[in-house]
């Protein structure tokens, strides 16, 4: 899998475009007051950055030599700089300025379990700091070395551990390496008739690995479960051996090692195989759209499929700020377009009663027999209907399946024209949902306001449970006139997060806490929480050699 760009999203050569969407730059000039139509900014030339020489001593370049041959020990300078930092929008910021504090002194890529625990005793001895790497599609500053540290930095890159190594068709398990990325599991898997079923936005450019080191949610969670649930039994790297938990269906051995694993950023060890639940592929596969009233009436209906019998595989509704965003991308309508749509437009304004400026859309996906589907489906139906939505069909469900890993690359094409997006995403029980939504509302427009900006917050319900759901906003700005971008957006950010842990929320759904959100852990797990987390890293890792700073 070829590296993402060095200062942005996805490949080279793959960006995000807005003349195909003709109401998009009208729709962004509107809200942001930004021109679409001519970039204002662009990343520093790469050969023009200031890239600090390597820090490594000879005998560790040996030794890490000597553990994965001299063909996977690298100091090129844009292997260094692409596994330096992850995604956030400040890493992407920082990058694009050519900002480059502390960068890793070389990338190692070890193609077995062998060679990664040769690795990290290679880098115990020589007291040198240890960071795994998988896609690099971190967005919480998960991947970033302390910019004050002075001993030699490795990442640690897992790619080559990229296979399904066994499928255990009576249990449904299947043992995976982690540096394995989201599409060619999914490719391994379909040849023998499996699937995962692990989509987050990230799929693309992210591993097994990285999903489970941040404890990731895909967006057909809803069946599946979240990577928490999918993952079984894990083998890990660690100062005092390998660590390995077995993929039995539950067990009472005292606190959960594997649960310690998940979610801990490379604190405790380096993830290099994990067995994991896996289903045959379904018959039937379809993401139908609908339209609500109001974000409310949506709610509501996302709260009663949830406690229903029903068994979805999406459920998404976004409020009236991002379904109007998602109606601005659409691409040039066709006259047949045009005239189904003013149909629609006109069947909803005149015989529901809607107000198209409060009305909602959503997703849901059913998965199964064709015979399942057609009962889940019905059965969805009359809970849509009872709370005044409407199906439009498998036209925009489709379009979204298409297009569902195609949202970061917005943020490129923002920067470039001097506008600032990111996303902050939370989880809540249902009874706090609506609270929570009014809450971050309310302290990203006083951002907005005491910042002097124009901005937009959009937000949308995914990921249901039994008992909440997830709210994923999305925000963005023009920072004002010669301000620092990255000081406006933590006042945005900062209000946004604060928010969440004031009403019951938690930081982070399925992003991780990295170096992005530390600051609030402590509201969200408790002082006994973070002293736990820290007794746990210390215990395990007193050298603080791997990928100290994080979390806590």
């Amino acid at each position: 899998m070829a590296a993402m760009k060095w200062w942005g999203w996805g490949l080279e050569g793959v960006e995000f475009t807005h003349e195909d969407k003709p109401e998009l730059g009208p729709f962004i000039k509107d809200k942001l007051g930004v021109d679409v139509g001519r970039a204002t900014a662009a990343p520093t030339r790469f050969q023009d950055l200031d890239l600090p020489a390597p820090t490594l001593p000879d005998d560790l370049r040996v030794a890490l030599e000597q553990a994965v041959t001299n063909d996977f020990v690298s100091t090129d300078p844009l292997d260094r700089v692409v596994h330096a930092r992850g995604k956030s929008i400040r890493d992407l910021i920082r990058q694009r300025r050519g900002d480059l504090p502390r960068v890793p002194d070389v990338v190692v890529r070890p193609g077995s379990e062998d060679e990664v625990t040769a690795v990290l005793q290679a880098a115990l001895t020589a007291d040198a700091v240890v960071i795994p790497f998988g896609g690099g599609s971190s967005i919480s500053g998960s991947l970033e070395a302390p910019a004050d540290e002075t001993r030699p930095v490795i990442s640690v890159d897992l790619g080559r551990l990229d296979k399904v190594l066994a499928i255990d068709g009576t249990s449904r398990l299947a043992r995976v390496q982690a540096g394995v990325f989201g599409p060619h599991l999914e490719a391994q898997l379909n040849a023998q008739g499996y699937t995962f079923g692990h989509f987050p936005d990230s799929f693309t450019h992210s591993t097994l690995g990285g999903w489970i080191a941040t404890r990731s949610s895909g967006m057909q969670s809803d069946r599946y479960g979240d990577i928490a649930d999918l993952t079984k039994g894990l083998r890990v790297v660690t100062p005092s051996g390998t660590l390995v938990t077995r993929p039995v269906p539950t067990t009472s051995t005292g606190p959960s090692i594997r649960e310690m694993v998940l979610g801990s950023e490379g604190r405790l060890g380096l993830i290099t195989e994990a067995t994991v639940h896996v289903r045959r592929i379904p018959e039937s596969r379809k993401i139908l759209g609908y339209l609500f009233p109001t974000f409310a009436d949506g709610l509501a209906a996302m709260r009663d499929i949830a406690a229903s019998e029903c068994s979805v595989s999406v459920t998404r509704v976004s409020d009236a700020p991002e379904t109007q965003f998602s109606f601005a991308t659409r691409k040039r309508s066709t006259l047949t377009d045009k005239l189904q749509s003013k149909a629609l437009t006109t069947f909803l304004q005149r015989r529901l009663g809607f107000d198209l400026s409060q009305m909602c859309l959503s997703f849901i996906g059913y998965e199964g027999t064709a015979g399942h589907v057609a009962e889940q489906r019905k059965a969805v139906g009359r809970i849509v209907k009872r709370h005044g939505g409407l199906c439009i069909g498998s036209g925009p469900g489709a379009l979204y399946d298409q297009k569902k890993f195609d949202t970061p690359y917005i943020r490129d094409f923002l920067l470039d024209r001097g506008a600032a997006a990111d996303v902050s995403e939370t989880s809540m029980p249902w009874s706090r949902l609506t609270p929570v939504y009014d809450a971050v509302s309310a302290a990203a427009h006083g951002a907005f306001g005491e910042l002097g900006v124009q901005g937009y917050l959009m937000c949308h319900l995914s990921h249901s449970y039994h008992a909440g759901a997830c709210l994923y906003f999305t925000f963005a700005f023009e920072p004002t006139p010669g301000g620092d971008m990255i000081v406006e957006y933590d006042v945005v950010k900062s209000a946004i997060q604060q928010a969440f842990v004031d009403n019951g929320a938690t930081l982070s759904h399925h992003h991780a806490v990295g170096t992005e959100h530390a600051r609030w852990l402590e509201q969200d797990i408790s002082t006994p929480g973070v002293v736990m987390l820290q007794a746990l890293f210390d215990g395990t890792d007193p050298g603080k050699n791997l990928n100290p700073g994080k979390i806590v």
